[in-house]
């Protein structure tokens, strides 16, 4: 994914009316985007548990984000196909090859990669993209199939 414009988001994400949030953020607004993601993930039927994991997961990425990735970050939700996706992009120096690559949990006394760790569990799926220009994650869960209502 390139871009001419190095401020640009590095996303293929779609436009339109599935598209719930798209907000620029760095530190201060982290607990307000957690706020707007959890009403989010809620309206779009997401419950107890699974809420709670989805949005533990969109905080790790958005804390990551800003820790990491030069100190603000862009994060994007939207339905598709049966699933909440969230994608959070910096323009941080990219994630190390070994942090990139690791699946396991981290070691109790490592410093790094928890967050990353914790939102792929948290998460149905989860995929990455770094390099030195940035790091784009973005993260789904299965929405609940809805119940048709007896008329």
């Amino acid at each position: 994914m390139t871009n001419a414009d190095p401020d640009a988001p590095r996303t293929a994400m779609p436009l339109g009316p599935s598209l719930l949030v798209a907000e620029t953020f760095d530190q201060t607004q982290v607990t307000q985007l957690r706020h707007a993601a959890t009403a989010c993930a809620y309206g779009a039927g997401l419950r107890g548990q699974r809420l709670d994991d989805f949005v533990l997961a969109v905080n790790e990425l958005t804390t990551n984000a800003v820790r990491h990735g030069g100190g603000r970050g862009v994060l994007r939700m939207w339905r598709q196909a049966g699933s909440l996706v969230c994608e959070v992009s910096d323009h941080g120096g990219g994630i190390g090859a070994r942090l990139l690559g690791a699946r396991g949990r981290p070691a109790p006394d490592t410093a790094g990669g928890w967050g990353l760790w914790l939102a792929r569990e948290l998460s149905d799926t989860m995929e990455v993209e770094s390099d030195g220009a940035g790091t784009v994650v973005r993260i789904t869960t299965i929405l609940p199939t809805p119940h048709p209502t007896p008329d």
